[in-house]
């Protein structure tokens, strides 16, 4: 009997494992799964080794280096002595997952690389450690394939697995009867980010954004996406000083806003992707301290930062970032796109081909076929 065992560092990436997982048991019902992981991977079978629900706390903290570097231990230890897999299977979490790999590879083990750090975007340097010690990475961006072909590294482009996880677009009309939306108006979605940090950084100036788009344009209204991990008091506190907004507050309904809106107000990250997979016009801007974007500008390794742009490798969706990040530059594009009809059908048909760049036939049956053929 072959044994895998998956290393996972945060919920996503829980998510992406226990889909390979499902599409693994299917061609291969006498494999054996233990893993670093959480509920979802519990519920396909997997027998844990430890709940990694502490490993993803954000930020330097003394406490979580140590925690961190003692699992590391004990899990090296564990699977050289007593589980002695024929595989191991990283899943995102680089910090982690790859100083785990220099001890991992010295003992011989079999490692595989299911969405690897994005060494493309900053701190290239890392590509030397996966290069010493990855069996074979599995990417889930095309243009990743020939960054890690370029360096002699097995790799292979699986396709992406939000193509299979997110749910279809919600019915419009219906969405707007339920929560209270005019239909005789656009609807301008704001997802200002799932970490205070970023509510506190950004919340404001996207609802400064939404006063000057309101002045010059009467037949909008607002959502405001709140994370499940935001207090409803936080973002009450700041709404206070925009009641002439009428923002409708939103929680858990994240896809259902990106696939109904008109347009969305984005803090950067992977919601612009999944607002791309439905076609969603849309402006990301993000900023933060000076200091920590200075940092930032030194370790990136390219000029784009939107998700979109980089796969598409063309400047399709405006970011409005750091010193760009102001109300009226923001107001500006979004009420381009709700009044300019050539610029918003052709940022349409261009999000329209992201999908069929990121492969639909399957990031989980592709990676666990690849899994299942060579462990």
């Amino acid at each position: 009997m072959k044994k895998l065992f998956i290393i996972t560092g945060e919920y996503s990436a829980d998510k992406h494992a226990a889909a390979v997982v499902q599409e693994l048991k299917k061609i291969n019902t006498e494999i054996q799964i233990e893993a670093v992981g959480g509920e979802n991977l519990k519920q396909v079978g997997a027998k844990l080794y430890c709940d990694h629900s502490k490993m993803s706390a954000m930020g330097f903290n003394f406490k979580i280096i140590i925690d961190h570097i003692n699992l590391g231990k004990k899990l090296a230890k564990y699977l050289k002595d007593v589980y002695k897999p024929d595989m191991v299977l990283m899943i995102d979490y680089g910090g982690f997952n790859l100083n785990l790999s220099k001890v991992l590879s010295k003992y011989g083990f079999k490692l595989y690389y299911y969405i690897p750090p994005q060494i493309w975007a900053s701190r290239k340097w890392r590509i030397k450690t996966v290069k010493k010690n990855i069996n074979k990475v599995l990417t889930i961006f095309p243009f990743e394939k020939e960054m890690y072909q370029k360096e002699g590294i097995d790799v292979e482009f699986v396709g992406h697995p939000l193509l299979e996880e997110i749910p279809p677009k919600t019915d419009k009309e219906m969405f707007f009867k339920d929560f209270g939306f005019d239909t005789n108006k656009k609807l301008i979605s704001i997802f200002p980010g799932s970490r205070v940090f970023e509510i506190n950084n950004l919340l404001k100036l996207f609802l400064d954004s939404a006063r000057i788009i309101k002045s010059k344009q009467e037949n909008v209204e607002f959502a405001l996406c709140q994370a499940p991990a935001i207090k409803d008091e936080l973002i009450s506190k700041i709404l206070k000083e925009y009641s002439d907004l009428n923002i409708k507050v939103l929680k858990n309904k994240n896809y259902e806003l990106l696939s109904v809106s008109d347009a969305l107000m984005l803090a950067s990250g992977t919601v612009a992707l999944e607002a791309s997979l439905y076609g969603t016009p849309m402006i990301i801007s993000y900023r933060g301290p000076w200091f920590l974007y200075f940092i930032y500008r030194l370790v990136r390794c390219i000029k784009r930062v939107c998700l979109v742009n980089i796969i598409l490798n063309k400047d399709i969706v405006p970011e409005l970032i750091q010193i760009n990040a102001n109300k009226k530059l923001i107001a500006s594009n979004i009420l381009r796109i709700l009044n300019d009809e050539e610029y918003r059908n052709n940022m349409i048909n261009s999000l329209n081909n992201v999908k069929q760049m990121l492969n639909s036939e399957g990031s989980a049956k592709n990676t666990a076929i690849i899994i299942n053929n060579n462990i």
